[in-house]
Order: structure tokens, then sequence, then C-alpha cells
């Protein structure tokens, strides 16, 4: 009993102590961008983990996402980049917890929305402009308050090209479907989509058909070859002049290239 009472009694004086002395257990801290007048400045190339659990949420994160409508902007944290003419991606897709970005120009309170999103967004970011990131937890994973922020700033890569010509003889068969093929080129795009539209006058009537071509992993620079069914809408394709209207996409992680080309094909007879 006596050695019970000696250590509840030693516990006590300790306590009383440390309560004299001024002492007090450490309380958490929102992180130091927590709010829009706190934000890091930072460059093309910086990244860093932040704890994001005691970040919360402001009239500045509602005012910026009020023309983007993410479901929430729980546990943000602010950033600033001034621009130098090119274009930046920021990334949190590797936080562990479902995070967004929000991108605004402006001034405190009157920030305009230029990109928003989940995992990563892109922007290009002109000289002279300050822009203001807010990354967030969107709450798409249906709790919590923010976790491990995982964020990067990164120089995006070149836009898409592509490039497409269109042979001037194709095929038709006995079904009336038309065949027209050509080449393609292009550089950093996920992949390559061609979309053809053929008109043939027929003495007074106009057949008129669609087709496709789609295709990845290919957009490497180098040359290659494309070829696409055109089913008759109206009619069927036969020997003769057709015109043929050409629209070409190619898309990369972030952006989108276009191409036209018109192209009068001349349709021979096929085996079919």
């Amino acid at each position: 009993m006596s050695h019970k009472f000696s250590r509840s009694f030693a516990s006590t004086i300790l306590a009383l102590m440390l309560a004299l002395a001024g002492y007090s257990p450490a309380l958490a801290a929102p992180p130091s961008n927590d709010t829009f007048g706190g934000a890091t400045l930072v460059t093309s190339g910086f990244s860093e983990q932040l704890d994001t659990t005691e970040a919360t949420t402001d009239a500045d994160d509602a005012q910026l996402n009020s023309s983007c409508g993410a479901p929430a902007t729980d546990a943000s944290v602010w950033y600033a980049l001034d621009g130098n003419d090119t274009g930046v991606v920021v990334d949190v897709s590797s936080s562990d917890y479902s995070a967004g970005v929000l991108v605004g120009i402006g001034t405190q309170g009157n920030l305009q929305t230029i990109a928003c999103g989940p995992g990563a967004v892109a922007f290009f970011a002109a000289s002279g402009t300050t822009y203001y990131v807010l990354a967030i937890d969107d709450q798409f994973d249906g709790g919590g308050n923010g976790g491990n922020l995982s964020i990067s700033f990164n120089e995006a890569p070149p836009p898409p090209t592509i490039d497409i010509t269109v042979n001037r003889y194709g095929t038709f068969n006995k079904s009336g479907t038309a065949t027209v093929s050509g080449t393609y080129t292009c550089t950093d795009a996920d992949f390559a989509d061609v979309f053809i539209e053929a008109h043939q006058h027929a003495n007074r009537f106009t057949i008129l058909g669609f087709g496709e071509f789609f295709d990845f992993g290919t957009c490497d620079g180098s040359t290659h070859t494309w070829s696409a069914e055109i089913f008759p809408i109206t009619g069927k394709f036969k020997g003769g002049k057709t015109l043929t209207l050409n629209f070409s996409l190619a898309c990369g992680a972030f952006e989108c290239s276009q191409g036209f080309v018109e192209q009068t094909v001349q349709l021979r007879g096929g085996r079919n």
C-alpha cells in the first residue's frame, strides 16, 4: 500500500510542478501556407511533402472554387508562382488522400480560376503574372481532413502535333463502302484520331459517308500509315471522284492538337 501511494504521490507532485512551470503539451498547428496571405512562393521544379491534417478552409478558398465546383476545399494550402512564359504542371496525385488543385489569377477575394481539377492540372504561366495555386482535399474519398500532401511544380511537356496526308486513290466494294488511306505523323501525344467525311456526286444525288481511324502509342515522330472504311449514309459509293474532309486529333496528358486536310480521292473498284 505504501509503495503504491508513493508512486501516486510522486506523479501528483510532478504534474503540479509542470503546471507551475507553465508547461503544456504541444498542439498541432495548421501549415504556414494555410491561408492566402501565407502562400508559399515557388518556382518550376519545386516539390514538397506537407502534413495538411490541421489545415483549414475559408472564404478565399470558396471564392476561387466558385467557378470550379470542387465538392470540397478542405485542408487547403496556398502557393504562389510568378509566370515566365512556360507551361506548368501542378501534380498532387501522389498524396495519400484525394487531392485536387485550383489555379487563379488576380487579387485576394477576386481571383479568376484558370485551371482546376483532381490529381493534376496544367496551365500556361505568362511572364508578369502571379498564379495562386490552392491544393485541397476534395473529399472524393469520402472522409478525413487532408493527410500527407505530395505536390510538385514542373514544366509542362511540349504540346502535341499531328500532320496527315490523304492518298489520291481509294477503293470501294460491292456493298458501297469506300476505303481511303494516307499517312500521319504525331508527337507528344497518347493517341491519333482521324475522322473522315466523304461526299460523292452521282447525277443529282449526293452520297454521304463517314469513317474513322484511331491508333495509340504511335506518336513518336515517325511517319505511319492509316486506312479507314467510309460507310455510306445515303446511297452507295461507286467509282469516281469523292471529296473527303479529314479532321485529325492528337491528345497528350493535358493538351490536344487538331489538323484538317481536304482531298479529292479517285475511288476504284475493290475485290469484295
